[in-house]
């Protein structure tokens, strides 16, 4: 079983339908024999809100996980610093499998670049587990502009004023706008919304002629006709936007939209090598459920949890990626 804190706002990625399911499911098995771990609940700690992708992962696979052991799982939200309040925390608690944490690429990797001074160390203050991903973060225009693709894009904002807007200084959106300026050699203006909901909200009213964003929340100008996607990062389109063309189709190659976001299940350091494989084969099978499986169709996300084999290998590879993107951005650390 696993037991729930309060759920705010989900409506903000995704349906009422599919949140509602999302709260209501409940797993419940015989525990398997795990040792000496666990031998009390689990908590997990979430550093972003109820309702949101991390946090709805968090309990989705958290309920798979209280299945294979037989204990509780408890969802924390910790929210705030994009995610390091929940990172200290993590960090201090006893590296016996009984506290881990659902985190973000931004609290692992560009709050080295977004922040003067961390109370944690990305690097040696975890041990990583499992890897998910974080969805297609599509760029889609106002559809009444006469844009279909990045070309038609890049010649209309020769020749008139575009904004785009993006869910926060230093996110992938706004690394986005500043690629597509460099590739194209474009001035467009980033404007900065505190999450996705008025971001949306602006571009259906004209306000800002596009922006990047998640599949789910971005979905109710999609449904409407009011967006049009016209392109998709990573080299491999989209399975929800399968006639939509990917930037490096469409000549784009900039790092910026080849590279994965991901949500990862972490833990502090020190936790032994037997529990880490535990942890990350249980995630591995969730990520196969029907349940999991429905979560990454409403959500737009193609991949189900990866090993962490997988987490530690594309950490490694597209990490410094990561950070010289964000070091472009000429973002002074708060």
């Amino acid at each position: 079983m696993i037991v729930r804190a309060s759920r705010r706002d989900v409506l903000r990625f995704g349906t009422a339908t599919a949140a509602a399911t999302l709260a209501a499911s409940t797993l419940a098995a015989p525990a398997i024999a795990q040792g000496a771990w666990p031998n009390k609940p689990i908590k997990i700690v979430c550093g972003f809100p109820a309702g949101g992708l991390t946090d709805i992962f968090a309990r989705a696979y958290g309920e798979a996980i209280s299945q294979k052991t037989g204990q509780p799982v408890v969802v924390e939200n910790k929210t705030g610093a994009s995610g390091a309040i929940a990172a200290e925390q993590v960090k201090n608690a006893p590296a016996d499998g009984h506290t881990l944490m659902w985190t973000i690429a931004t609290t692992m990797i560009m709050n080295k670049v977004l922040f003067k001074k961390l109370p944690y160390d990305p690097d040696k203050d975890f041990v990583l587990i499992s890897w998910m991903d974080a969805g297609h973060l599509p760029t889609v225009v106002n559809s009444k502009l006469p844009i279909k693709n990045l070309a038609e894009f890049a010649d209309y904002a020769r020749a008139n004023k575009v904004n785009l807007g993006t869910y926060g200084s230093g996110s992938y959106s706004h690394i986005a706008v500043e690629a597509l300026n460099r590739h194209y050699k474009l001035n467009m203006e980033a404007v900065h919304y505190r999450g996705e909901a008025l971001m949306w909200q602006d571009v259906a009213a004209g306000a800002v002629q596009g922006g990047s964003g998640s599949f789910a929340a971005a979905s109710s100008v999609l449904q409407s006709g009011i967006g049009r996607p016209i392109a998709v990062p990573t080299k491999t389109r989209m399975k929800k936007l399968p006639d939509v063309a990917t930037f490096y189709e469409q000549g784009v190659t900039d790092k910026a939209f080849q590279v994965q976001g991901w949500v990862g299940l972490v833990g502090p350091a020190g936790l032994s090598k037997e529990i880490v494989q535990k942890l990350s084969d249980m995630m591995v099978e969730a990520g196969k459920t029907e349940r999991i499986q429905k979560i990454l169709d409403t959500f737009g996300i193609d991949n189900a949890a990866r090993d962490h084999v997988f987490f530690e290998k594309i950490v490694a590879e597209e990490g410094p990626i990561w950070l010289d993107l964000v070091k472009g951005l000429n973002i002074e650390p708060q």
